[in-house]
């Protein structure tokens, strides 16, 4: 049986210093993949290509378990490389790290559920109505017929469902990469893992916040000054993939050693390759 190790609540601090840690070890080769994986979702968005965004949503474990893999190989001194992308589908893990899709799925449905019960069909209607019309008379008056009590309520909402379903694979996807757990298991083990943990989660938390919040900040500012030489669009689509080129692999880095304090091993030893075969989810 897994032992789930209780860490103070300095180590979420500690896990996110690491993920930067690891990307200043080697900003090349893991900005590279951070390049990679935003230069897709950039691709779909721009084409409005709907089964591209539906296929980069997808591969969402699998790219981002690929990050992790390679910030766990530069933590152990050796190179990150563009083909750990795949990780997942080279090492036969592909069942399992599709299955880190269901909790968001169930997110999904629980919302859309509750939407419907605390706000109401013809609610919904008279908001979709609002907003269009706002979009060609900004009038601040429609803005008070809407139901603000019950969509602010709803959000509140939505944002602990979305916590609660980010609990079950918040570390299921390193663990699934470096063991041979199956999914489920490692989704139960990453729950109870955040349970016990809830301090360094919230110091964590409060940290990413922070730092998206400065990251954001630089990369407007770089957007804004490439503007005037490449254009907005340009300089948008630019600022967006250096944003993406740091925060794909710090977050990476952070998962990576939030998995290692709760639960891997202080040194872990290199995976061990398996057959694609005999799988279990």
């Amino acid at each position: 049986m897994t032992q789930i190790r209780k860490v103070p609540a300095s180590a979420g601090a500690e896990w996110l210093l690491g993920g930067f840690a690891l990307l200043r070890k080697a900003p090349m080769a893991l900005g590279l993949l951070g390049l990679i994986w935003g230069g897709l979702s950039a691709l779909a968005s721009e084409t409005g290509q709907l089964w591209l965004s539906f296929l980069i949503a997808v591969l969402g474990p699998i790219l981002f378990g690929g990050v992790i893999h390679a910030a766990r190989e530069v933590d152990l001194g050796r190179s990150a490389q563009p083909m750990h992308l795949l990780k997942g589908l080279q090492s036969g893990k592909l069942p399992r790290l599709l299955a880190m899709l269901l909790p968001q799925l169930a997110a999904l449905l629980v919302l859309a559920l509750l939407l419907m019960v605390m706000i109401g069909g013809e609610q919904l209607q008279h908001i979709a109505q609002v907003i269009h019309q706002m979009q060609t008379n900004p009038d601040p008056e429609l803005a008070k017929t809407l139901p603000a009590g019950r969509i602010f309520g709803w959000l509140v909402l939505a944002l602990v469902v979305g916590v609660v379903a980010g609990f079950f694979t918040f570390i299921a996807i390193p663990d699934v990469m470096f063991t041979e757990r199956g999914a489920f298991a490692a989704m139960s083990i990453s729950f109870r893992a955040c349970l016990r943990n809830l301090g360094a989660l919230v110091v964590m938390m409060l940290l990413v916040f922070i730092a998206m919040f400065a990251m954001s900040i630089v990369a407007n500012i770089l957007i804004a000054l490439l503007a005037f030489a490449i254009g907005q669009q340009a300089a948008f689509f630019i600022g967006q993939l250096l944003l993406m080129a740091v925060l794909l692999p710090v977050m990476g880095g952070t998962i990576y050693y939030a998995w290692r304090g709760m639960l891997g091993e202080a040194q872990p030893a290199v995976p061990v390759a398996t057959a694609a075969g005999g799988i279990e989810v």
